[in-house]
């Protein structure tokens, strides 16, 4: 469905979040716009409302959106996220196995026993929103959102688990911290995490973690 949502913007929904992706790359490749920014379930098209009629605008996305629209194309590569879990660096795993009914140890093979794929990359820059989650991990964001949680922090909330590139405030429920460059200033590609690639976390211990 095509939406206005603003003098320059449009939103158009998607099924799921590849396909969200897909649609995005899409748009991308024909047009002239500002800035498509792809989320869970909805892309939205910036376009130059001094330049460009919005009339003409929605006549060319009907029209993009109904030509075929290449399935996203992402890495086989799968990503391994060293995570040492609870303590200082996962400091509300604690309560949470509590409310949840079951061990910190269950928890961590609950959550290092699955496969995940990233839904999107947003929020700040770097973050990451990994899809998937056992449906016993689901909790909403914490009521109280957290003035600042470090970089590399690793949270669970409404059925994704989140990971902070940037030290950032956050409303996450804090279940540990990896040492994965999430951001690295001088690679290649700053934020190497990216919509679409596959992850698996490894619990490792705190004499582990490489600062």
């Amino acid at each position: 469905m095509l939406t206005r949502c603003g003098d320059d913007l449009y939103s158009v929904s998607a099924a799921s979040p590849p396909d969200a992706q897909a649609l995005a790359a899409h748009l991308r490749a024909h047009g002239e716009w500002l800035e498509v920014v792809a989320g869970i379930d909805s892309v939205v098209v910036q376009f130059d409302a001094v330049t460009q009629d919005a009339a003409a605008v929605q006549a060319l996305l009907d029209e993009l959106l109904a030509g075929d629209i290449a399935p996203l194309q992402v890495s086989q590569d799968l990503v391994e996220i060293p995570v040492v879990y609870g303590g200082e660096y996962g400091p509300d795993l604690d309560e949470l196995c509590r409310n949840l009914g079951m061990s910190s140890d269950e928890f961590i093979a609950l959550h290092t026993g699955s496969e995940y794929r990233v839904d999107m990359v947003g929020f700040t820059p770097g973050f990451a929103f990994v899809g998937g989650l056992d449906e016993r991990l689901h909790i909403p964001r914490r009521e109280e959102p957290r003035q600042r949680v470090e970089a590399g922090s690793i949270g669970i909330a409404d059925g994704r688990t989140g990971m902070y590139a940037l030290a950032s405030p956050g409303g996450w429920t804090l279940v540990g911290r990896t040492h994965y460059k999430l951001f690295d200033a001088h690679g290649a590609e700053p934020f190497p995490i990216r919509a679409g690639m596959r992850i698996r976390y490894k619990s490792i211990s705190p004499d582990e973690f490489r600062p």
